[in-house]
């Protein structure tokens, strides 16, 4: 299973303290989200890493190479970082992991080892995590369910009256699934949208994504300097 995450984007809500570096390698608790994130991957044993950057990707790169963890991670470059969204991005790792089957995270998150554990070990091939009873509004990527637990409607977009949850951004699929998804991608790519308009035309092409309640893990997506703050707190609080 290959891991790839999505480190490419300015973060430019998160100015200024993106000014002068990439949002992952912004600090939560005195450890960088980059360096939570593929240690979370290493505990979970995932062994190889897709790592997209673009945002001054030469700290990055040397980050990476300075936590000195056991874990292959392969560097994947998108060149037109300030003119794409995050489903280009998701494209061009693609490019490297035909076959495979893959775990999906976003670089700005702060979660629990043990969310990443339960999806990898969910029965379900695809799946998403899915955090319920926090507040819906109209930035969340908000998802709605089937009766069967699976993803029904994916996306901003989603009425959150009609929402079970909030996907966290991180994921799993299957070698067949990815495949697709990446097909799909690929013909949108040009498109300046979030990945989950793809998982939404795989979903309406008859692939079952599932869902996987991070129920009492702690869980929180860092778009803005107050969630930075409140993701402090979270770490502190849970000894994250």
């Amino acid at each position: 299973m290959t891991g790839i995450l999505l480190a490419a984007g300015i973060g430019s809500r998160l100015r200024p303290l993106t000014e002068s570096r990439p949002k992952c390698l912004l600090e939560v608790g005195g450890v960088s989200l980059l360096e939570r994130t593929l240690r979370a991957f290493v505990e979970a044993g995932v062994g190889e890493c897709l790592l997209v950057t673009g945002y001054l990707q030469g700290m990055v790169e040397g980050a990476v190479r300075g936590f000195g963890l056991p874990l292959q991670v392969r560097f994947v470059h998108n060149e037109r970082f300030g003119a794409t969204n995050n489903n280009y991005s998701l494209w061009l790792a693609g490019l490297q992991a035909e076959g495979e089957d893959i775990i999906l995270l976003d670089g700005d998150i702060l979660f629990e080892t043990g969310i990443l554990r339960s999806l990898i070990g969910a029965a379900e091939p695809d799946a998403l995590v899915v955090r319920a009873g926090g507040p819906l509004g109209a930035e969340e990527i908000k998802v709605e369910l089937d009766g069967a637990g699976a993803v029904r409607r994916i996306g901003k977009e989603v009425d959150p009256g009609c929402a079970d949850g909030e996907s966290i951004g991180i994921e799993k699929f299957s070698a067949p699934a990815a495949r697709e998804l990446f097909r799909i991608l690929g013909r949108r790519r040009e498109r300046y949208e979030f990945y989950e308009a793809s998982f939404q035309e795989l979903i309406d092409g008859g692939v079952r994504l599932a869902a996987v309640f991070a129920g009492g893990m702690a869980c929180m997506e860092i778009d803005t300097p107050q969630d930075l703050e409140a993701a402090g707190i979270l770490a502190s609080t849970r000894g994250l």
